[in-house]
């Protein structure tokens, strides 16, 4: 029985292995051949779907960005402008007539609550020349201890051929200061202060004068330290032009800020400033209330029962000129009812030399009158003298 012949197995042809990957991508896109027919847009439209959320999220938070530095520039924008307009109340306040006089006189009383507001991280820069005298640095103590939003400068000593306007606007720049106090000393008698809003103005420059300290006085009034005060004006203060500008200085730097981290919250003395005999004359009272130690609310009967003590300082204020920049620049206004020291004591000597004159023609006159009314001499005269 003859065996069946197996067939010849056929020759294989070869084939070269492709990675796994490769093979598995093949596959995929030989498959979206088949059934799109369109592989290319449809792998770029799949990368689209996926890199489409992403660019959203960075394109919202890039925006959101934007919309925060637009808010902060417009805030800033409006903070500037009502700067400049506070300071263009400030500067046109002296008017060059009376209807002027009158609308300077209404704007600034309806924006004298908004400044108070406006103003609420107020520094004082407090500061004197060199050669001031104890009785006169003691005052400026006194201040300073009035106003807990200052700060307190070393004695200033200008250097030649510098500016005094120069030297303190660096300081109050470097102090981060907007207001400052700058008690001036001349000739060891007399003390001249400087009020200054910077950084452009204005400034006003007074005439110290009948000055009290709190050691010289011995008052039984007092307050604590840090209290927040109130501020009382007289009348005058809103009738003339040129003292609604002194009133807003002063409120801008007497008012302490609320919420200031050296103040108490809390008021018990009042500030007065009088303008009499065309000066600002300054005091500083204590409110006592009978019966008001630990209770939450006063009633009205017991503030009808209120007194006030003064506790000092005491000085007064004689307006020489109001300037519209710091420390100087054109005059807006000038006393015309300030005299200098120079001429108070050249008018006193004069007057002193004027006495002494009449003294010495007199006793001249009397001489003269003696020689030429001479009586006759008697003739027993010499009667009980030695001689005869």
């Amino acid at each position: 029985m003859a065996k069946k012949s197996k067939p010849a197995p056929a020759k294989s042809k070869p084939t070269t292995q492709k990675p796994l990957g490769v093979a598995k991508s093949s596959a995929k896109i030989q498959k979206a051949t088949v059934t799109t027919g369109a592989p290319a847009a449809k792998a770029q439209s799949h990368i689209s779907a996926k890199a489409k959320p992403l660019l959203t999220k960075k394109q919202e938070m890039i925006a959101k960005k934007k919309q925060k530095k637009a808010v902060a520039k417009t805030a800033a924008e409006e903070a500037a402008k009502e700067r400049q307009s506070m300071r263009v109340v400030h500067v046109g306040l002296i008017p060059k007539s009376e209807t002027q006089g009158k609308a300077a006189g209404e704007l600034a009383g309806a924006l004298q609550g908004k400044a108070v507001v406006g103003f609420k991280k107020e520094k004082v820069l407090v500061l004197s020349s060199r050669g001031i005298v104890y009785r006169y640095r003691h005052l400026m103590e006194d201040i300073v201890s009035l106003l807990p939003h200052s700060k307190k400068e070393p004695k200033v000593d200008v250097a030649r051929g510098r500016l005094l306007n120069e030297a303190l606007s660096e300081l109050m720049d470097l102090r981060s200061c907007s207001l400052c106090l700058f008690f001036e000393m001349r000739k060891q008698r007399d003390l001249y202060l400087w009020l200054s809003k910077g950084p452009a103005g204005p400034s006003v420059k007074f005439l110290v004068s009948a000055v009290h300290t709190m050691e010289e006085l011995k008052l039984t009034g007092n307050h604590l330290k840090g209290s927040r005060p109130f501020l009382t004006f007289s009348p005058s203060f809103d009738r003339l032009p040129f003292l609604s500008l002194l009133k807003e200085l002063f409120i801008q730097t007497f008012a302490t800020p609320k919420g200031h981290r050296k103040s108490k919250p809390f008021y018990d003395h009042v500030l007065t400033f009088t303008y009499l005999d065309n000066r600002i004359w300054f005091r500083n009272y204590q409110m006592c209330i009978p019966g008001a130690e630990g209770a939450s609310k006063i009633d009205e009967i017991t503030m009808e029962k209120m007194s006030l003590v003064e506790v000092g300082p005491r000085f007064c204020l004689n307006p020489i000129r109001v300037f519209s920049g710091t420390f100087g620049g054109p005059t807006l206004y000038e006393n015309p009812h300030y005299i200098s020291p120079n001429k108070v004591r050249v008018n006193e000597k004069r007057k002193r030399g004027e006495e002494y004159r009449e003294k010495v023609q007199e006793r001249h006159s009397r001489e003269t009158y003696k020689v030429v009314n001479a009586l006759p001499v008697e003739d027993l005269a010499h009667v009980w003298d030695a001689d005869g």
